[in-house]
């Protein structure tokens, strides 16, 4: 790597994010939006973290609420977000300013609204390095080039003249990627990064990402609805419905051994190679929950398979696995119980008798 910009004195190992029992609920005409809803995790330094969830499950809002983005009227927040031993849940703007970009830093889902289109790249690159790092503008100059040419851009020089339009939506996502390494972050939060890319630029991305890790010991929260996307980036997921936190695990233990009927859902829908051309894709049945009125017990019974009286009336807490406790979730009858064997092997039956 050759840009070096990582600030001193860092830790290099042990607990960078402890979130806890985080809460953001917006005020509007029909009611408080539970966005996120009691959610607690923690994240050690270097480790890539994936949080996955259908549109609408609290992703986006988490990790907006743990860099202190979100708007602050209408807004409630309760919890504890902690960076590195300090509390910074309900911080000021002016307060953030020190720890965005130079601490903290978000690429965002869209890079065409979130580029300025009246700024050259160039600039929109040099300024956190002018204002977090002090660099001078001919200093600021060279290190944005150095960035364009370690998120692979060529012809990087001629890059800085150009405006977000005249690049292609590749191009424009590797440039908010630059705009995020600019002053060597800590932890960087990728939402949704592959939106609206090919496959092949998708995986170049998270790729790019991925190497810029590992040379950084960076950590890294990658926000997605697709299992498929955190499966080989990520050391740990964290799977949202509704606004909690459903289940969590390290990624190769839940691929191998899933509990939450909801995982199982996303796993399902993911389409599959291996199945002819023009195969039904597998869908997940309902709506996501009303977050104004979300149903009462298990926010995912009314569109689960298995559920039961008991998954309509009490809200099961997310507790760990009796062989893993670095595996939790949150289900009264967990994929492999017995509860959920019988319950699978009736639909089954029915599926046979409608056939």
């Amino acid at each position: 790597m050759s840009t070096q910009l990582q600030t001193s004195g860092r830790i290099e190992s042990g607990t960078l994010i402890e979130v806890e029992n985080l809460s953001t609920h917006f005020s509007t005409p029909r009611g408080v939006v539970r966005a996120v809803d009691g959610v607690s995790f923690t994240l050690e330094r270097g480790k890539a973290l994936g949080v996955v969830g259908e549109s609408g499950s609290g992703k986006t809002v988490l990790s907006r609420t743990i860099m202190g983005l979100q708007p602050r009227r209408g807004t409630r927040l309760g919890g504890s977000v902690r960076f590195e031993g300090k509390e910074i849940l309900g911080l000021q703007p002016k307060q953030m300013r020190g720890v965005w970009g130079k601490e903290m830093a978000m690429i965002f889902q869209d890079p065409m609204t979130s580029l300025n289109p009246l700024m050259k790249i160039g600039r929109q690159i040099e300024e956190p390095l002018r204002n977090h790092l002090g660099m001078t503008k001919d200093d600021a100059t060279a290190t944005a080039k150095r960035l364009l040419q370690d998120v692979r851009i060529p012809e990087a020089e001629r890059r800085l003249q150009q405006y977000p339009h005249e690049l292609s939506g590749g191009m424009r996502q590797r440039v908010m990627i630059a705009i995020a390494m600019a002053c060597g972050p800590t932890i960087l939060f990728a939402d949704e990064p592959t939106t609206a890319l090919d496959v092949t630029v998708q995986a170049q991305i998270l790729d790019l990402i991925n190497e810029q890790r590992r040379e950084r010991n960076m950590s890294v929260v990658l926000v997605t609805h697709d299992l498929g996307v955190v499966a080989g980036h990520t050391d740990e997921i964290a799977v949202m419905y509704g606004g909690k936190l459903v289940e969590k695990a390290p990624t190769r233990r839940l691929f191998a051994a899933m509990k939450m009927p909801y995982t199982e859902a996303l796993m399902q829908s993911i389409p599959k190679l291996e199945e002819p051309s023009h195969t039904r894709l597998a869908t997940i049945p309902g709506r996501p929950p009303d977050l104004v009125n979300p149903p009462v017990g298990c926010r995912f019974s009314p569109r689960c398979p298995y559920a039961s009286d008991k998954c309509r009336e009490e809200e099961p807490p997310l507790i760990p696995t009796a062989d893993d406790p670095s595996h939790s979730y949150a289900c009264w009858y967990p994929v492999g119980s017995p509860e959920y064997l019988e319950a699978r092997a009736r639909l089954d039956a029915q599926k046979v008798k409608v056939a």
